[in-house]
């Protein structure tokens, strides 16, 4: 029985170096599938909201960290283009397969796809809106305070956050699904974990009260998400 009172730490087999690029592949294009059809774009998409609906934007930058596939900036662009609105779209993963895979899919041509740790990006114009998505619960709670100080410091509007609420019912639910379902041993393996990896309200709310991100929404989203959101005064 997972203990679901603290975060667990194990490392996912994703964050490994040795994974075949085929395993990738097909890893990734289950995860876009679980994000299009449990409403893991929609909230992505309800962060972009949030942060533009104080302002009229024609233009954006828009930066994903830990972008993986690129199935996320993929929603966002057709999102902007239903829209009007004119977007730049970059992805960061430390991950070269995840950037090849995200490179070779029709979907995102046009996306810049920088393969590097987020850290040592230097941008030569901060973009306006950073995010990410399933990204926060592979870090520490003391690497999160440093990583949501550098996303507040290098976005010219805000950031936000969308990742995984701890729950029971969200672990065994995605463990029954992954095992019928997936075809991923990635999936089936880190899925579950991720979940574990993942954080309580509380947890969430400490970390944003240790760095300097106190003026962070936090927002409850279905299917076990938190929507993190923190936007610069204008």
């Amino acid at each position: 029985m997972p203990d679901f009172s603290k975060r667990s730490y194990r490392k996912e087999l994703l964050d490994r170096d040795d994974v075949p690029f085929e395993d990738i592949k097909r890893n990734m294009n289950e995860l876009d599938f679980i994000n299009t059809y449990l409403g893991g774009h929609q909230i992505t998409i309800t962060g972009l909201q949030l942060i533009l609906r104080k302002i009229t934007a024609q233009e954006i930058t828009i930066c994903e960290i830990g972008c993986g596939g690129g199935d996320n900036l993929s929603a966002i662009r057709k999102w902007c283009s239903k829209n009007h609105i004119r977007a730049t779209l970059i992805g960061i993963d430390i991950n070269p397969n995840c950037i090849a895979y995200a490179k070779s899919r029709k979907e995102n041509e046009g996306i810049e796809f920088i393969t590097s740790d987020y850290r040592s990006v230097t941008f030569k114009k901060k973009p306006d809106i950073l995010f990410s998505s399933l990204f926060c619960h592979h870090f520490t709670d003391e690497e999160l305070q440093k990583q949501f100080n550098w996303m507040k410091e290098n976005a010219q509007l805000g950031f936000f956050v969308n990742d995984l609420h701890r729950h029971f019912l969200a672990y065994y639910s995605i463990k029954l699904l992954s095992s019928i379902f997936s075809k991923s041993y990635l999936v089936k393996n880190d899925a579950p974990l991720s979940v574990l990896r993942g954080f309580s309200k509380k947890e969430l709310l400490s970390i944003t009260s240790r760095s300097n991100t106190l003026a962070s929404q936090l927002q409850w989203k279905w299917a076990f998400r938190w929507l993190l959101i923190f936007h610069h005064e204008q």
